[in-house]
């Protein structure tokens, strides 16, 4: 049995994730605000959202339209699906971890801990079962659909019935039954394991019923030897099923733990989705662009910010289809790095087939997602910011791959305007030719002048209102070519309005 809710046609692989690339650019969007909301305290809820991330850029059309409705059936019928994920969580809780537990490589351990979990597993499908069928009409994604009929259809009554029939039988209350023929020098051959009748348990029934005449031995309890070669014997009797036994009950304990793992993403985008309507932020379900790339958003916001800000926050819109760089300028404080964030982390919900803070956002998938932020100096004093910046980028370089979109926030400012200009440019051009989006927040007019005139260029700016208050909005605009001095003077020194503006 397969689950089958973030795939269509596989289930969802945490250990194939790699951190590091979660990591990468992590700090840069303020993701740990993000997975909190979602996460909590719950670790294993984190990793499992941290491993969906990592891997999100694998994600095609279909699998992200897949993982999108099931997470809406999630958003209608919240209560079921965090009783479904408790179920599910069971066999791995601290407290039961024995009963579902296989333990042991000698063959009778295998047998025994393996009944046992199978006894478990089997008592549990069976409550997964009926709630299932409680709530299967209210659920209509593939993915629900499909793992309620695959239960259905293998955890039926008589399957249970007779499964738990023969568990019973394969605990041994009555001992071991087998049949062995004689070989060479006496040594048993042909070994058999047998199903004891009602004559094989009972002294008077084998007296009073016909049958093979039978004889009984008995071992002294200070035979040693003898146990010795009776426990040979019952292992090779068992060595019949215990690997049967042990391969069922590991895939009844898979099914149950690949349930739990995309039960739990499915966990942690309920969780977001009730944070943010405390807060009064709506979403949306961004769309996968085809045909041309690039992408549209409209009251596009930062959702890390609005979770820190109890909503409080303003959207941008813009369309950058056919247009592979864009290039942000303004004012400080203006919100441009916001509008860069948002972006990026819109971008990893869409691919991860999450919502977004967003009244629509559209978008063209990408291979994958770096950022390149401005750093505080090293304060080993090993190296200046300008250093770091260029280690940063070597490093990030190596696991560009065509198609993948980079995020630049005030990079390369940490020297003079011209030489930064320059790097900027020959940068960000050897990104386009190599198929890489390029989102570019600068105050460095220099190197922005340099892509005026281009069709394929967005150019996006952040003003001032006219009372001289930040309006947190970005408009279309070219650069200018001022450096909003009076901006950076005031952010610095804290000067009212009135005294910057006598």
């Amino acid at each position: 049995m397969r689950v089958l809710l973030l795939h269509p046609h596989r289930d969802f692989d945490p250990g194939s994730a790699q951190s590091e690339t979660l990591e990468s650019f992590s700090t840069d969007l303020g993701l740990d605000i993000l997975m909190d909301a979602a996460c909590g305290r719950d670790r294993f809820l984190y990793d499992t959202l941290s491993a969906a991330l990592s891997v999100a850029w694998d994600n095609d059309r279909l699998t992200i339209a897949h993982r999108q409705d099931v997470l809406r059936d999630c958003v209608k019928n919240g209560a079921f699906i965090r009783a479904l994920y408790r179920l599910a969580c069971e066999p791995f809780d601290r407290n039961r971890s024995w009963e579902f537990g296989l333990y042991g490589r000698e063959t009778s351990s295998m047998v025994s801990s393996s009944v046992r979990t199978l006894r478990s597993s089997l008592a549990l499908l069976k409550r997964i079962r009926n709630d299932c069928r409680l709530h299967a009409e209210h659920f209509s994604s593939v993915g629900f659909t499909n793992l309620f009929d695959v239960i259905e259809r293998n955890l039926d009554d008589d399957y249970l019935r007779t499964a738990t029939h023969d568990l019973d039988r394969l605990r041994f209350g009555a001992g071991v039954l087998l049949s062995a023929g004689l070989g060479n020098a006496g040594k048993a051959q042909d070994i058999r394991l047998r199903i004891p009748t009602s004559r094989d348990l009972n002294v008077l029934l084998r007296l009073v019923t016909p049958g093979s005449r039978t004889f009984t031995f008995r071992l002294d309890p200070r035979d040693l030897s003898g146990a010795r070669a009776f426990g040979e014997l019952q292992d090779r009797g068992l060595g019949l099923i215990s690997r049967a036994l042990w391969n069922s009950a590991h895939h009844v304990l898979g099914f149950l733990k690949a349930l739990r793992t995309e039960l739990a993403f499915c966990v942690a985008g309920l969780n977001l989705d009730e944070r943010l309507a405390a807060i009064g932020e709506s979403v949306s379900w961004p769309v996968v662009r085809t045909g041309e790339p690039g992408f549209q958003c409209k009251g596009l916001k930062d959702v890390c910010l609005s979770l820190t800000t109890a909503g409080e926050t303003t959207g941008n819109e813009a369309s950058a289809v056919g247009k592979p760089l864009v290039i942000v300028t303004g004012v400080n404080r203006g919100g441009k790095s916001t509008f860069l964030r948002s972006v990026g982390l819109a971008e990893l919900m869409l691919h991860a087939g999450l919502f977004v803070t967003a009244e629509h956002f559209s978008s063209s998938l990408h291979t994958g997602l770096f950022t390149h932020f401005k750093r505080e100096e090293d304060r080993s004093m090993e190296s200046g910011k300008f250093d770091e910046e260029l280690r940063r980028l070597g490093a990030m370089a190596d696991h560009i791959r065509r198609g993948a979109l980079v995020l630049f926030n005030e990079s390369f400012a940490a020297t003079n305007e011209q030489e930064g200009a320059e790097i900027a440019r020959q940068v960000t051009r050897a990104l386009l030719d190599e198929g890489v989006t390029v989102i570019f927040v600068s105050h460095m007019y220099d190197f922005a002048r340099g892509f005026i005139g281009r069709d394929d260029v967005l150019f996006l700016r952040a003003d001032r209102k006219e009372e001289g208050h930040d309006a947190f909005r970005l408009v279309e605009g070219l650069p200018q070519s001022t450096s909003f001095g009076l901006d950076i003077y005031e952010q610095v020194f804290g000067l009212a309005d009135d005294q910057c503006n006598p």
